[in-house]
């Protein structure tokens, strides 16, 4: 090979070093990786940190939801599972409630009715004083045997049997001695009774009692007690010597027809209360008498219906 072939070889060959010098450079540009993308990188890993912290979020507020004490759940250095279910300490156990009974309404209590007014309880007399006076006196009737003189052969029944239609002072007198109490009750079932008793020293000294109806055919819508005097006059024995000031009554049965009655016992009158058909009135005396009360009965329009001036039946006068 002459001098020149090589040069030309030579120079082919330093060409060829170029050439190849320069691919390779290519080349390796061309395998380089890109740079990173740093702002798509720090993107997503700011949306993860905020994922996972919303879903750490998620989980407190559920943890929160659920009931103190339901579950104990295990503390370090334990198996790491989960506790059974256990009641909280501070919880209240709940017992179930016990229903209220409904008050059942207490009976009627046993005793006399009252009267129709107040006014029929007299001298300061309560209902309760009166009530006991009438127990104490169908006690008494009870412990004597019937037949006896002066004892009433018919039972007389309890004291709920009974109304109470007047209560008032008794004066003592030369037949009766010392002060007490009167009590009148009446009862309709099984049979008319009228009862009035005596109360001195808190005990039954005597009753008075009529029964049934033995009004004649001419009886008018008024008729007094034909056994009611001991109410309104003191012992003949005292004629003239009344002791004064004396409390009186006056009581018997009245028609629905009369819607007033008055009785005036020497110079003062007064109005009587209708009781369920009876009638009960009542004063003071501060004198001596000797007529007995003028009774009269009117009806519904203020008409005169009796007057015991013409009762041929009514004893006008005082033994």
């Amino acid at each position: 090979m002459n001098e020149e072939q090589k040069q030309q070889g030579a120079g082919s060959g330093e060409d060829f070093e170029e050439q190849l010098r320069g691919l390779l450079a290519e080349d390796a540009y061309t395998i380089r990786p890109k740079p990173a993308p740093y702002p798509a990188i720090r993107r997503r890993g700011t949306v993860e940190r905020r994922r996972r912290v919303a879903a750490a979020g998620a989980a407190l507020v559920t943890l929160a939801a659920v009931p103190v004490g339901a579950y104990a759940l295990t503390g370090a250095g334990t198996s790491g599972e989960t506790a059974a279910p256990t009641p909280s300490v501070s919880a209240t156990q709940q017992t179930p409630a016990t229903p209220t009974p409904t008050p059942t309404p207490s009976a009627s209590p046993a005793g006399p009715a009252r009267p129709a007014t107040e006014g029929q309880l007299l001298d300061g007399i309560t209902f309760e004083e009166a009530a006991d006076g009438l127990e104490k006196c169908l006690a008494f009737d009870k412990s004597h045997t019937p037949g006896s003189a002066g004892v009433f052969d018919t039972d007389l029944g309890a004291a709920d049997d009974y109304r109470i239609i007047l209560a008032m002072n008794s004066t003592g007198d030369s037949n009766t001695p010392d002060d007490g109490m009167y009590v009148v009750a009446v009862k309709e079932q099984p049979q008319q009774i009228r009862l009035i008793c005596n109360i001195k020293d808190d005990k039954a000294q005597g009753r008075n009692i009529s029964a049934g109806t033995d009004d004649p055919p001419d009886a008018g819508p008024v008729r007094a007690d034909i056994n009611g005097g001991k109410l309104y006059q003191q012992s003949v024995l005292d004629r003239g010597n009344w002791k004064l000031p004396f409390r009186w009554g006056v009581i018997g049965r009245v028609d629905p027809s009369v819607a007033r009655v008055t009785v005036s016992y020497g110079k003062a009158t007064s109005q009587a209360a209708l009781d369920h058909g009876w009638f009960v009135a009542s004063g003071i005396l501060n004198q001596q008498v000797t007529a007995a009360p003028h009774i009269k009965g009117y009806d519904a329009e203020g008409k005169l219906v009796y007057d015991s001036d013409q009762d041929k039946t009514y004893e006008k006068t005082l033994p």
